[in-house]
C-alpha cells in the first residue's frame, strides 16, 4: 500500500525541489522569498493532513462495518467541512501576507515579491486542502494507486508549467516567482477536479443530495475528533519552522535562502516516510477491528527498523552530496554555505523523524490522536526551539540544526515506545468492536 503513495508524494516533493532551481535561476532575492513561504505553506499542508488523517480514520472504520452509505455521507460531508476552513484560511491570511512576514524578519525590499506570490497560492488552497482530503477518502477504500496517479499528473503538469510561467514562452509574459505560483494554482486545480470526479464516479464516495444539518453536524464531529488532533500534531512542526525561519534571518536573507533549499531538499529525502505514515493509520485501524494486536505491534516494529536503516542510507547519501547539491540552486556563497551545514548536521536523525512521523499516524489510525499531539509538542517546543535558542548563542546557524537533530532522536524513541504501550493497553482495556 505504501510504494503507489510513495511515488505520488515523490513526485510532489520532487516538483517543490524543481520549483526551487527555477526560482533559484531567477535571482537570491526571489529564492529568499520563496524561503519564507516554506513555513507558511506548511502550515496549510498541515491543516490538509490532519482533516485528511480524521477523513480517512471514520471512512475506513465505516467501509469496514459494511456501511457504505455512512461512508458516502462521512467523504461528502468532510469535504464540504475542508472547502469552509480553507475559505477561511484563504481570507485571513491573504489579509495578513505584510504584518506575518514581517515579523518573521523579510526585509521590507522582500514584501512585494512574498505578497504576489502569497496571494496567488492562497487562492489556490482550497484545490490543496479538498484535494487532499479527498484522496484520503479514496485510500480509506484500499486504494492507494489512484490518487497516487492524480498526484503524479499533477506534478508533471506543474513542472511542465513552471518554465513557461516563470521565464515566459512566446506570448506569455515572464512572470517570475508569481509564475511559480500560478503553475502550482493550475496544477491543484487539475487535481482538485480529478478527485472529485473519480470521488463521484468510480468509488461512489461522493453525494451531490443536499446535506441534512443534523447527520452533517455528526460527520464533522466525527472527522475532527481525529482530525483537529492529527492537524494540530502537523501544525506544530511548521509553527517550529516559523520560529526557527526568524531566529536564521538574524544572519541575513541569503541565509534564510540557504534553510528555504535545505527544507526542500529534506521534504524530497523524508518521503518515503510521508507516504508510510499515510498508510499505517489506515492499516492499524483495520487490524484493530480484526483484533490483530500482535500484526499491529509486528508492523510497527518493522515500520521502525525500515525507518532507521534507510535513514543512516539518506544521511551518507545527503553528505555526500553536499559538495555539489546546494550549488544547484544559488550561486550565492552564503547560501551555498547554509545549506550545506544543514545537509551535514540533521539527516543524522532522520530515521528516528521517520519513527516520530509513523507513530503519530498509528495513534490516529488507533483512534487515539492525543498522544501523537503530546510528541510532537514535546519534539518541537519542550526540545527544539529552547535547545536551538541555547545552541544559536555558542554556535549560532550549525548550532540550530544540531538542536533539531537531538530533538527527533529523543522523540522517535519516546514515541515508538508510547504507540507500542497504547496497543497493548488498548487491547486489555477494550474489545476490538468498542475500540473501533
Amino acid at each position: 500500500m505504501t510504494v503507489p503513495v510513495l511515488f505520488g508524494i515523490a513526485t510532489m516533493m520532487g516538483q517543490s525541489l524543481i520549483d526551487a532551481w527555477f526560482i533559484g535561476q531567477v535571482g537570491v532575492a526571489e529564492l529568499a522569498a520563496y524561503g519564507f513561504s516554506f513555513p507558511i505553506l506548511m502550515i496549510v499542508t498541515s491543516v490538509a493532513i490532519g482533516l485528511g488523517a480524521g477523513t480517512s480514520s471514520v471512512v475506513a472504520r465505516a467501509l469496514g462495518s459494511g456501511d457504505r452509505r455512512r461512508a458516502r455521507r462521512l467523504s461528502t460531508d468532510a469535504i464540504i467541512l475542508s472547502f469552509l476552513v480553507t475559505a477561511l484560511i484563504c481570507a485571513v491570511g491573504i489579509l495578513t501576507i505584510d504584518p506575518l512576514f514581517t515579523r518573521l524578519g523579510a526585509p521590507a525590499e522582500l514584501l512585494p515579491l512574498i505578497r504576489g506570490f502569497m496571494t496567488i497560492l492562497y487562492l489556490g488552497v482550497p484545490f490543496v486542502v479538498v484535494g487532499m482530503v479527498g484522496m484520503a477518502s479514496m485510500r480509506a477504500t484500499g486504494d492507494t494507486r489512484l490518487p497516487s496517479k492524480l498526484m503524479v499528473l499533477a506534478s508533471v503538469l506543474n513542472i511542465i508549467l513552471d518554465p513557461i510561467l516563470i521565464f515566459g514562452v512566446g506570448p506569455i509574459p515572464a512572470m517570475g516567482l508569481n509564475g511559480a505560483a500560478m503553475a502550482a494554482l493550475l496544477a491543484r486545480g487539475a487535481i482538485f477536479v480529478g478527485t472529485l470526479y473519480f470521488l463521484r464516479k468510480r468509488l461512489r464516495l461522493l453525494s451531490l443530495a443536499r446535506p441534512k444539518r443534523g447527520p452533517m453536524l455528526r460527520s464533522w464531529r466525527d472527522v475532527l475528533h481525529v482530525g483537529l488532533p492529527a492537524a494540530g500534531t502537523n501544525v506544530i512542526v511548521p509553527l517550529g519552522a516559523v520560529a526557527v525561519t526568524a531566529m536564521i534571518a538574524n544572519y541575513g536573507a541569503e541565509a534564510v535562502a540557504g534553510f528555504g533549499v535545505a527544507s526542500r531538499i529534506e521534504s524530497m529525502m523524508l518521503v518515503v516516510y510521508y507516504a508510510m505514515s499515510a498508510i499505517i493509520g489506515p492499516f492499524v485501524g483495520q487490524n484493530l477491528s480484526a483484533g490483530k494486536r500482535d500484526r499491529i505491534l509486528r508492523a510497527l516494529w518493522l515500520c521502525s527498523l525500515f525507518c532507521l536503516g534507510s535513514g543512516l542510507v539518506i544521511a551518507l547519501l545527503l553528505a555526500a552530496a553536499s559538495g555539489f547539491l546546494p550549488g544547484l540552486f544559488s550561486d550565492d556563497p552564503r547560501a551555498i554555505d547554509v545549506t550545506r551545514m544543514f545537509l551535514w548536521i540533521v539527516p543524522v536523525s532522520y530515521g528516528a523523524y521517520g519513527m516520530v512521523m509513523v507513530m503519530n499516524a498509528a495513534f490516529n489510525g488507533l483512534g487515539k490522536p492525543m498522544p501523537g499531539v503530546v510528541v510532537s509538542v514535546m519534539r518541537i517546543l519542550v526540545l527544539y526551539l529552547p535547545i536551538a535558542l541555547l545552541a544559536m548563542q555558542l554556535y549560532e546557524v550549525p548550532g540550530i540544526f544540531a538542536a533539531y537533530a537531538i530533538a527527533n532522536i529523543l522523540t522517535g524513541v519516546v514515541a515508538y515506545l508510547w504507540a507500542r504501550n497504547t496497543v497493548k493497553n488498548l487491547f486489555m482495556t477494550e474489545t476490538p468492536a468498542v475500540a473501533t
